[in-house]
């Protein structure tokens, strides 16, 4: 009941769908339970011999049935098209809003999750508002009043048969309680299940070409296999207590009915029950005891919407821990200066990344960070874009706090290019033009010129309309870096981070990529790290970073002449590319 009434706020946006679809349901029933007393009626004139007035009678009621059964299309219609109409803009809002809830999680959120998993959230799980809202809700208050409908007129026909026909009721109360309590805890594991089979399929399809290359399709098979046999043995379970449990309430509902002819048979003998009362009372007997028949099926299906919507309700529930404090305020007219305040991170409370970092670089100045794998030097460009808040210490943007400002406002002033540079499905174009909202086709070519990828894209056949494929796969590594380049030019972001920009590319590419770098130098805050040093050598200040802190601080020619960690990552690397750092 708690988790309905959470579900009924997302819900309620609907409510004059729902209230008309309601009423509807309860006409619907109400015609279905006047019928019945209208056909008895009919049997008694019949049974009482038919003239030329109990005709005429018969010729009313049958109109009577007519109109019933007209009106019964009506409100058929109004409840099912209106209740599935409610129920499908539910699942198209919550769709919507669960996909916004995920991209506004901050990246510590998506460390233990499995894309897949959450795309099945998004759009399994979502689904099952639909059965729950268009199916089991009005399907069972179409039950109850039919059920208490059914009832009310059984004891007005006659009260003992009325009383005999419920002693089966507490028995199927009984075993509707068990039979949730058993079962739900399987559905949940079924779409648990399903969240990591879809989990899998995205894993392997994303690395298709690994796959293929190391002649593992064999032993990748196998895997999904068996992810989707546990989501099978764990709906086999489910549907295991199913089958014992429909027909258990099919069976006492025969009891039920067994004991009303039974007991009426011997009021027949003893108390002489008319013929039209034996006739309307098993006709309604019908309809008390339909509503019990398909609390199996209501039951099943609403526990396998719940396991769903339980999910659902996990990611919608879930805490944003980074996002706008209260008074927080617009960052305006950004120089670029960037201020590292004694910070300290980490991930898990027991491993420190940063201790105690401190370092300020200027409006329009180059800042690299260089140093082994894993000591944190994209941490702090993620820090700077506030992905992640750190456990102490002040990151200051033009003197401002970033923790004080909107996130929209700190990361409108920011665009990165990454080491695994993303590239949109569509063409160079919209890709280019992906960072800046109405931008022309003449300032996406001014940024590609700048970037040094203009000559490439005018190579190709298709030109600027090129279609790059899914993650960029038809482009090169370094021409995807340099579209990843234009495109944070063209969004003209006083602050640039380049995390290994030119970590994979040949020594052409570099040299292009690093023409592409010295033509937005000095305009722009760059923030860059560095495996080649050769791509760094010109900047205004280098941080060595070991172990989470900062070792060494200068410009290139200054950390040679200290010769230390600085200087000897630079013989290494002058003696294994011949010089060319």
């Amino acid at each position: 009941m708690k988790l309905l009434l959470r579900l009924s706020r997302e819900a309620i946006r609907y409510k004059h769908l729902y209230i008309i679809a309601i009423l509807s349901t309860f006409c619907l029933t109400l015609i279905n339970l006047i019928a019945p007393r209208v056909l008895s009626r009919m049997t008694g004139i019949v049974s009482g011999g038919v003239d030329r007035d109990a005709l005429q009678d018969i010729g009313v009621l049958t109109l009577i049935l007519v109109g019933i059964y007209l009106l019964r299309i009506l409100f058929r219609f109004l409840s099912n098209y209106l209740a599935h109409k409610a129920a499908w803009y539910l699942v198209g809002d919550l769709r919507t809003k669960t996909y916004d809830k995920i991209e506004r999680m901050h990246l510590g959120y998506f460390h233990d999750k499995q894309t897949g998993d959450l795309m099945s959230r998004v759009v399994n799980d979502t689904r099952d508002f639909e059965l729950l809202y268009a199916h089991m809700i009005p399907e069972t208050i179409t039950n109850l009043v039919t059920f208490g409908g059914a009832l009310a007129i059984l004891l007005t026909i006659n009260w003992k048969l009325a009383l005999v026909t419920c002693a089966p009721i507490p028995l199927i109360i009984l075993s509707g309680a068990v039979f949730s309590k058993k079962v739900r805890p399987f559905f949940r594991i079924s779409q648990k299940k399903m969240g990591e089979l879809n989990g899998k399929l995205q894993d392997n399809l994303s690395g298709i070409h690994e796959i293929q290359s190391f002649g593992r399709e064999e032993y990748e098979t196998g895997r999904v296999n068996e992810r989707n046999f546990e989501h099978v043995t764990a709906m086999l379970k489910a549907l295991k207590i199913s089958a014992v449990f429909h027909p258990a309430v099919e069976f006492i509902s025969s009891l039920g009915t067994i004991l009303v002819v039974g007991f009426g048979g011997y009021l027949a003998f003893a108390e002489g029950l008319e013929v039209e009362v034996v006739v309307a009372f098993l006709l309604y007997l019908g309809l008390f005891y339909a509503p019990v028949a398909s609390l199996a099926n209501l039951l099943e299906s609403m526990q396998q919407s719940l396991a769903g919507a339980e999910r659902v309700i996990q990611i919608l529930d879930a805490p944003i821990e980074i996002r706008d404090r209260p008074g927080a305020v617009e960052l305006r007219d950004v120089k670029g200066e960037i201020a590292f305040d004694h910070v300290s991170f980490s991930y898990d409370e027991s491993i420190p990344v940063l201790k105690d970092i401190s370092f300020r670089c200027e409006p329009g100045k180059m800042l690299a960070l260089v140093g082994p794998t894993g000591v944190g030097k994209t941490t702090v460009t993620q820090l700077i874009s506030r992905f992640y808040e750190p456990q102490s210490g002040k990151i200051l943007i033009d003197g401002q706090d970033i923790a004080g400002v909107t996130l929209e406002s700190l990361r409108r002033v920011i665009s990165p290019v990454l080491q695994d540079t993303f590239l949109f499905n569509g063409t160079i174009a919209e890709n280019i033009g992906y960072a800046a909202a109405d931008t022309s086709m003449e300032e996406i070519e001014e940024a590609a010129r700048a970037a040094n990828i203009h000559d490439d894209i005018m190579a190709m056949p298709d030109g600027y309309d090129t279609e790059v494929g899914e993650r960029g796969l038809r482009l090169s590594g370094g021409q995807k870096q340099r579209v990843a380049i234009a495109r944070a030019i063209l969004r003209r972001s006083p602050i640039i981070i380049l995390d290994e920009a030119t970590a994979s590319v040949d020594v052409e590419t570099e040299r292009q990529i690093q023409k592409a770098i010295a033509g937005i130098a000095g305009s722009r805050t760059i923030v860059a790290i560095a495996h080649r040093l050769s791509t760094i050598r010109n900047a205004d200040q280098i941080l060595v970073i070991e172990e989470g802190r900062v070792t060494e601080c200068g410009t290139h020619d200054e950390l040679l002449a200290l010769n230390g960690s600085y200087a000897r990552m630079h013989r290494i690397q002058s003696t294994s590319i011949g010089g060319v750092a």
